[in-house]
């Protein structure tokens, strides 16, 4: 009987290629982390910051379901949508509790283009009623589960104001007490890497005088200049920002008419689903994959307002759902007339693909052989599907219990494993 193979690697060659490897270790530990599992919203809302009013979410919410409702109701519009009678039936009442219960997931308070140059006196009034408000809406319970400013840009001619907007906000914030858990800052017109560190530098500055966390204060980068996209040195600057400031970037997000205005498309053209468009958002997506930076689609102009309500929610819902397709699961949203378009195509999304993806996942978690063989990381792109799904309001954790047989604990742990092996280590 022959004998048994020995490796031919020795101890110390075994050590000497961790060596090697060391630093590699270290920055996909650090810089990699992937997705850390938490709830990411399907859009956001922009509005004027002095605008905004407790009751604001509410206000457009039920401004949103009138409009639905004299349009023919929910289910018609599933029908404009493309949605088959039984799919339109399952997603209405599902968008009518959420425009009653949380119209808006995510929030933000526009002192950029929305706000314009009103003077500092004014902006400086505003900042601090803005931090008011919000503060007075989550002691409510009224505010959307994520919310938070736009301040002007880091170009030299708005550095100073916006910089001091962030500080009012932020600082008047802190002062009423407890920052609001799902605080978002958003730093727009994004050119250069450069501009990221001053704004790292900037909130860690702000923690440090507010005694906050390290990492407390993160914030989104709006990707609207090509600069971003292909530097003058013909790398792409956005691939560098998440290892410039390791976990401090919570998103990146696309600006449709910024970016496409300053690559000379005209007016006509311009939207989400141009060439452009697609191209810089495939780069941001390869920039930010395994980061745990969140990435999120533009906006599109046109409203349904007046006789085109019709033709606006189906050109909505059709971008909306082709966002979802090609992995943007957030979105922006300009007007209340676009929310019942924006949950009716997202909440048809997840529950035409739950019965596929739970059958799937059954068979992976029960190692039943079907018709397709899953590997683990398919596994962990079905579970993230369905967890979207249920974080949402699309579809119900007993509906996935059914279906999948997992639960909502185990279906987090399929779709983040790293997360959990963490927890319990």
């Amino acid at each position: 009987m022959a004998a048994s193979p020995m490796p031919s690697l020795s101890a110390g060659d075994l050590a000497d290629i961790d060596r090697q490897l060391g630093a590699t270790d270290r920055l996909l530990e650090q810089n990699y982390p992937g997705d850390d599992g938490s709830r990411q919203p399907v859009h956001t809302v922009y509005v004027p910051a002095d605008r905004f009013t407790p009751s604001f979410a509410a206000d457009w919410g039920a401004e949103s379901l009138a409009t639905a409702n004299a349009h023919g109701g929910l289910e018609k519009l599933g029908s404009l949508l493309g949605q088959d009678a039984g799919l339109a039936a399952a997603v209405a009442p599902r968008v009518e509790a959420k425009l009653a219960g949380e119209p808006i997931e995510d929030l933000r308070l526009d002192f950029e283009d929305g706000f314009g140059d009103r003077g500092d006196d004014a902006e400086d009034t505003a900042a601090v009623a803005a931090a008011s408000a919000v503060a007075a809406a989550v002691a409510a319970g009224s505010a959307p589960p994520f919310i938070g400013i736009r301040f002007k840009c880091f170009e030299a001619a708005t550095r100073s104001r916006g910089l001091r907007t962030l500080d009012l906000f932020v600082s008047a914030l802190a002062s009423a007490g407890e920052l609001p858990e799902g605080l978002v800052l958003t730093l727009p017109k994004v050119t250069t890497v450069a501009q990221v560190k001053a704004m790292d530098y900037a909130v860690s500055r702000l923690e440090d005088v507010h005694s906050l966390p390290a990492g407390r204060l993160r914030f989104e980068v709006q990707v609207e200049t090509p600069q971003l996209i292909l530097g003058p040195d013909g790398t792409s600057p956005v691939a560098q920002l998440p290892h410039a400031v390791p976990g401090r970037i919570s998103g990146l997000h696309y600006g449709t008419y910024d970016y496409s205005a300053s690559l000379q498309i005209s007016a006509e053209y311009q939207s989400m689903e141009h060439p452009v468009a697609d191209f810089a958002k495939e780069v941001m997506q390869l920039a930010v994959a395994g980061t745990g930076i969140r990435l999120s689609d533009g906006s599109t102009n046109i409203i349904p307002v007046g006789d085109n309500v019709e033709n606006a929610w189906q050109l909505h819902g059709r971008l909306v759902r082709r966002s979802l397709e090609r992995g943007y699961y957030q979105g922006w949203d300009l007007h209340p007339a676009q929310l019942p378009s924006r949950f009716a195509a997202t909440y048809a999304f997840y529950r035409q693909g739950l019965p596929a993806a739970a059958a799937r996942l059954r068979n992976y978690v029960e190692q039943t052989e079907g018709g397709v063989m899953d590997e683990p990381a398919t596994a962990r792109a079905l579970a993230a599907f369905v967890l979207r799904g249920v974080q949402c309001g699309a579809v119900g954790a007993d509906e996935v219990q059914a279906l999948a047989g997992v639960g909502i604990p185990q279906l987090t742990a399929l779709a983040h494993p790293r997360l959990a092996t963490t927890s319990n280590s």
